[in-house]
Formats: C-alpha cells, sequence, structure tokens
C-alpha cells in the first residue's frame, strides 16, 4: 500500500499537503481509512463511545475485553478477507500491524491528510522530454521575444527549433517535443499571453524581489491612489457635464477611507499636499449629519475631541501618516510631494513598477465604491466606454459641490462601518470588524495620540520659492509682482546655503492674486500689484497666467507693469461678455477649463479658511455674480488709468446755475456794476 503523506513537502520550497489536496473520491477513501484506524484504537468507528453505531462495540474490538494489540491483528485479519475490488479502492490490500501503528500515529500528528496514500497527490515530475538544451533554448527564445513585437506561439516554436539546430545540431532538434508541450511549458514559465507587449517588456525589467510591509497600527502605512470618477457632474459655475479625478487616501491596517479629493480634471500636487494633511485633520461635521455620525471611538469622549478641534467631529479616524505608498504618477514624484513628505515627516515607499498588488487595497477600494453607490447614481458611465450609456453626460443631475458632500456622507456613515470580509485581521478572521472597530481596537490597544497640526500647516505645504527683495517692485514669483507692508520690515535676507541672501516664499498655484511670506513666525499675505484696490477680481491660476502671458506678447505689448496685464487677464476671463452671450460666446472647452480653475479656486479658499479655523467651504459663485464682479473690476481699472493720465486732479464740475451764466449771452452784469454807470450817467 502506499504510505501516509501528510507531511511530506512537495517539493523542496513548496508547501505541506492539505486535506483540500485531495478529490472528493480520495477524501472518502481517507474517512473510509480512519474508520478503521479509529475502530482499531478506541473500538468505535467514529472515536468515542458517544457516537457508536448499532452493534458497536463489536466483540473483536471491545476495548474492555480485549488489548489494543489483539484489535490490531483481527483488524489486520479482517481487512485481509476483503474482496479485492474494496481492498484495491481503499489501498489496504496488504496491511500488517506495523503499518496499523503507523497510520495511528500519522492521523495523531497530521490529523486526517495523514491517512492520505501519498500516490493520491503525487508531486508534478514536469515535462522529462524537455532536457537541459531545450530549457536553453526556450528561455533563449523568452528573452529575445520580451524586445520584438508579440510573437504568436507558432513563431516562438519555430525560433525554438532554430536555436537547437544551430547551437547542437539537427540530430537532438527532432526530439523536441510537439508544439503543445512546448506551449504548455511556456505558460507554466512565464505567464499567460494576455498582457500588452510593452508592459511585460516592463515588468520583466523589475526586479521581483523585496521584504514584505506588516502593517500592525492604524497610519503605519497610507496607501493613495487616483482614477477618474466614472460619474459625469455638474460644475458649480455654468452646470455643464465635466469629468473629475477622485483622489483616495487609505489605511492599509483599518481599511478606512481617511481622505479623498474631487479634481476637475487632473489633480496636481497641491491637491495631494491637502489630501495629506486632510489625513491628519479631524473632520467637522457637516449640516444634515445626525449624533450618529460623530467621533464614535471609545477611550476618548467625543466632547473631549471636539474640545480639542474645536468644533463637533464625524466618525472619521485622523492620524499622522508614517509611511506613504503610491504609484509611479507625475504627480506623486516630483519635488512637491518630496518637500512636502520633509515637512510632515513621513517615509515615501512607491509601489513596485508594474506591481498593482502592492497597493490592492486602494484598487479594491475604488472597486467598491463604484458597485456600492456610483452605479445607483444618474450620469454613470462606466469604466469602458464600450459599455458606456446612450447619454451619460444629459443624465448627469449632481454637482461638483453635492458629489462631494455625498461621497462624504456616504464614507461616514456607510463605508466606516461596513463589514469587512476579505480584509478581516488576522488575529480574528471570523469576527464582525469594519474599519471604526479596528481603529477602535488599534486605539485601545496602543492608546490614541490626539495630534491635530497647526493652522500655519497649510502654508507650509505650499510650493516654495526662494528669491530676492527688490527695494520698491516687491518680490517677483512666476512672472508676477507681489508686495506687501511686511516687506520693508523684513531687510536683506541673512540665508546662507545653496540660496544664499534669498527669502522663502510659498505660493497656491491654485490661487495666483496672493503669495504668502514667514516673518518672525507670522504669516503675511503679499498681493499681487497688478491687482485693484477692491477684491472683484476672480482668482485665477499659473496656467491662467501663462496664458495671459503669451496673449500679450501677441498683441505686441511690452508691459513695464503688471497693472498693464490686468485689461488682458479681464478679457481673457471674458469679463466684458454679457452673461447672456456666455453660452454662445465660450466653447465647452473654455467654460470646462474655466469651471476647473475656479472649483481649484474654492478649494484653495477652503482649505485657507481651514487653517484660520474655519471648515466650511465658500459658495460656488454664480454667472451673474461672477459677470457683476468682473464689471466691477473692468470700471476700476478704467478709472484707475484715467487717474493715473492726469498730472492734477480735475477740477469738479459746475453747477447748472454756474454753467448757464458762464455760456449765456444775456447774462446781467453784478449790481455793484451798474450802481457805477448810474452815478456816471448824472455827472
Amino acid at each position: 500500500m502506499g504510505l501516509p503523506g501528510g507531511r511530506v513537502l512537495m517539493g523542496g520550497k513548496q508547501q505541506t499537503i492539505r486535506f483540500e489536496d485531495l478529490d472528493e473520491e480520495d477524501q472518502r477513501r481517507a474517512r473510509i481509512r480512519l474508520a478503521h484506524v479509529l475502530e482499531t484504537e478506541t473500538g468505535y468507528r467514529s472515536g468515542s463511545v458517544f457516537w457508536a453505531e448499532e452493534g458497536e462495540p463489536r466483540p473483536q474490538f471491545d476495548p474492555a475485553r480485549t488489548t489494543l494489540t489483539q484489535r490490531r491483528e483481527a483488524k489486520v485479519a479482517e481487512l485481509a478477507a476483503l474482496p479485492s475490488e474494496d481492498a484495491k479502492f481503499l489501498g489496504l490490500g496488504q496491511v500488517g500491524e506495523r503499518t496499523l501503528r503507523r497510520m495511528a500515529a500519522a492521523f495523531a500528528q497530521d490529523g486526517l491528510v495523514g491517512l492520505a496514500d501519498g500516490r493520491w497527490t503525487r508531486e508534478l515530475s514536469g515535462h522529462p522530454s524537455i532536457i537541459p538544451e531545450f530549457a536553453e533554448a526556450i528561455r533563449a527564445v523568452h528573452a529575445e521575444s520580451l524586445h520584438r513585437s508579440r510573437l504568436s506561439m507558432t513563431t516562438r516554436e519555430r525560433l525554438i527549433h532554430q536555436y537547437v539546430r544551430e547551437k547542437h545540431g539537427p540530430e537532438l532538434e527532432e526530439k523536441l517535443p510537439h508544439r503543445t508541450t512546448l506551449a504548455k511549458v511556456w505558460k507554466e514559465w512565464f505567464g499567460p499571453d494576455g498582457a500588452r507587449q510593452r508592459y511585460v517588456r516592463s515588468a520583466a525589467a523589475v526586479e521581483p524581489g523585496g521584504s514584505p510591509v506588516v502593517v500592525s497600527r492604524p497610519g503605519q502605512v497610507v496607501v493613495l491612489d487616483t482614477t477618474p470618477l466614472p460619474v459625469k457632474v455638474l460644475d458649480d459655475v455654468f452646470s455643464e457635464p465635466i469629468s473629475v479625478d477622485l483622489t483616495l487616501a487609505l489605511d492599509a491596517f483599518t481599511h478606512s477611507l481617511v481622505a479623498f479629493r474631487l479634481t476637475p480634471g487632473s489633480d496636481s500636487s497641491v491637491e495631494v499636499a491637502m489630501l495629506l494633511r486632510d489625513v491628519m485633520l479631524p473632520l467637522p461635521m457637516r449640516p444634515g449629519w445626525g449624533p450618529e455620525m460623530e467621533w464614535p471611538y471609545p477611550g476618548v469622549a467625543a466632547a473631549v475631541v471636539a474640545e480639542f478641534a474645536g468644533h463637533p467631529v464625524a466618525g472619521r479616524p485622523f492620524f499622522a501618516p508614517e509611511t506613504l505608498t503610491s504609484d509611479h504618477g507625475s504627480v506623486y514624484k516630483n519635488h512637491h510631494l518630496v518637500q512636502v513628505a520633509r515637512t510632515l515627516g513621513v517615509t515615501v515607499l512607491p509601489a513596485r513598477a508594474m506591481r498593482p498588488t502592492d497597493k490592492a487595497s486602494c484598487e479594491r477600494a475604488f472597486a467598491g465604491i463604484q458597485s456600492l453607490l456610483l452605479e445607483l447614481l444618474l450620469g454613470y458611465r462606466g469604466v469602458d466606454v464600450a459599455d458606456r450609456g446612450a447619454d451619460p453626460e444629459g443624465d448627469a443631475v449632481w454637482t461638483l459641490s453635492e458629489m462631494e458632500h455625498l461621497l462624504a456622507t456616504w464614507i461616514v456613515r456607510i463605508w466606516q462601518n461596513r463589514k469587512l470580509e476579505q480584509y478581516a485581521p488576522a488575529w480574528d478572521p471570523g469576527g464582525q470588524h469594519s474599519p471604526n472597530t479596528l481603529f477602535a481596537a488599534a486605539a485601545a490597544r496602543d492608546g490614541e495620540p490626539l495630534q491635530i497640526p497647526e493652522p500655519e500647516l497649510y502654508y507650509q505645504l505650499l510650493p516654495v520659492h526662494f528669491v530676492k527683495i527688490h527695494p520698491s517692485r516687491g518680490v517677483k514669483i512666476g512672472g508676477l509682482w507681489y508686495s506687501g507692508p511686511v516687506l520693508r520690515q523684513a531687510g536683506p535676507s541673512r540665508r546662507g546655503g545653496a540660496y544664499r541672501g534669498k527669502w522663502a516664499v510659498h505660493r497656491d498655484p491654485r490661487d495666483c492674486r496672493e503669495v504668502f511670506f514667514e516673518l518672525a513666525g507670522i504669516w503675511h499675505p503679499l498681493r499681487w500689484k497688478g491687482l485693484p484696490d477692491s477684491d472683484d477680481v476672480p482668482a485665477f491660476s499659473d496656467s491662467r497666467f501663462q496664458q495671459v502671458l503669451r496673449e500679450a506678447a501677441r498683441r505686441g505689448l511690452r508691459p513695464q507693469d503688471d497693472r498693464e496685464l490686468l485689461p488682458v487677464l479681464l478679457d481673457l476671463l471674458r469679463a466684458k461678455t454679457p452673461v447672456s452671450a456666455w453660452p454662445s460666446q465660450w466653447t465647452k472647452a473654455e467654460r470646462t477649463k474655466r469651471a476647473r480653475e475656479l472649483a481649484r479656486a474654492r478649494a484653495a479658499a477652503g482649505d485657507r479658511r481651514a487653517a484660520a479655523g474655519l471648515h466650511l467651504l465658500p459658495a460656488a459663485a454664480a454667472p451673474g455674480d461672477l459677470a457683476r464682479r468682473n464689471q466691477r473690476a473692468v470700471d476700476a481699472d478704467r478709472r484707475r488709468r484715467r487717474e493715473e493720465a492726469v498730472a492734477e486732479p480735475l477740477p469738479p464740475p459746475l453747477t447748472l446755475g454756474e454753467d448757464l451764466n458762464e455760456r449765456s449771452l444775456f447774462s446781467l452784469l453784478p449790481d455793484d456794476e451798474d450802481d457805477d454807470m448810474k452815478e456816471g450817467e448824472v455827472s
């Protein structure tokens, strides 16, 4: 008979055989073997007197009348008397007392799989026809095919034949196995051929090694990723359907969605930096959220957290991240994000190229949001053009602000309390756990540090520029001049090193109307010198200003002052166009670009308000309000240019009577002149 093989390893680097490796017939045979072994050891086929079958124990196996040796001898005789077909089926045709002893020991050590015949789970012997010369040819053709265009298996077979014929002679070529065997070996060694050739080439260039990261606490690893939101939304200005990007920050330990951002168009490093700041900030309660959505974690009362934060806190974890994992997108590996990671004290651990499994939890979170929420919304456009509806843009009813509020509500109320299935913790795989309960368990085990960052963190996370201060013009950032009273107090910089004699100025590229200057621990805003005294000029981004410079060059303008660029900027913003004429004068691309610019400016204003202690986003400006603000900005700019064109102030206009007296031919003489004339006549 075959020997029990429960502890036999399948090859030198393989795994231990499990009971699940047996098919249904072999499992049934193992259970019949177990019944014989238990009857020999205990006298009962079930192994216990409490589950004794009818007629048990049989006289020759009664433990009260027989010894273990006698029962084994009786079982050997019983098995020898089995019909040949049954004995062959069970593999018990030739069994001795020693074999029964070994089977009992194997069951005690490995369980039911210890009674399995080793031949039932025979280790794969591979392909004996693939000798070392043929294996060399297969690997050589695989290396060559990585640099060529995609080849069929028939072409690969011909290349293998060519390699063997030229390297080892035609005699060995005749012994090559059939193409089906070569295709099977190719699939076993190099995987299926479903990927594109450039992806296969990129994946082959990456070393698969590396030590795994064991996540044991919240915030240890935070995974970042961005994907297009599969729902068309309406912008908050023109109500036009636009596409937005969804950026998520997911805690790898609790699978909590600790922060998210909706960005019209592609995101930038500033949005990612503010997303990391959102991970560290407690989420404030919003209008319409009930008490069930407040801070739910034990150990720290909601009132204590609200006192630290300055407002009621929603039930979403917040902490200082330790490690960030993302893909190799340009937004995640530029100089600004390196500066942000250095400021926050975060270690950046990028995922390996062409290895999406390194951040599979975040990819799965995107799929969960899509199936649980986004597919139910009007305007859903799917992830593939072939699966798209008839008119997803016409079905769009959710504005950008409404979609952001919906996602925030859904995450706090549903996702954070949803049961984790395949992501249950290893220490309790069958427990009922959600992201909130896992965070509460970690807080009860390790404590919960309430580390709420200072408001100044907003300014520190903005891109920094090192410039010198001009005595009369201020500082030049991104082609614009900024000035403020604080620059007169700064004086010459005493900075040394790479930026010797320069000052650090931080700028938010989403809103170029102001930059921020830090002096003695206090942050001061510096206004663009081209702005009028009023605040009617809408926000504009750095990309819009580059467009202003190109337009000024096209018109042949050589501005000596930034105030000369303001008319060009207002013209590009369609300040002189009535609201009723906007749909006909602006193209869809222009409206989308302007809506994206205003949405990013609102996000920047919301981040600044959060730094100052307020946590609500400013309301979106209606097209009519935006037009009136533009018109007031145009009037203010025209008034300024008129006043600067005159050296002296103009005299006030005459009253109506004074004006008529100066121009009338029948104006009366003054009274004193009449008296003089009368005196002359009399004399």
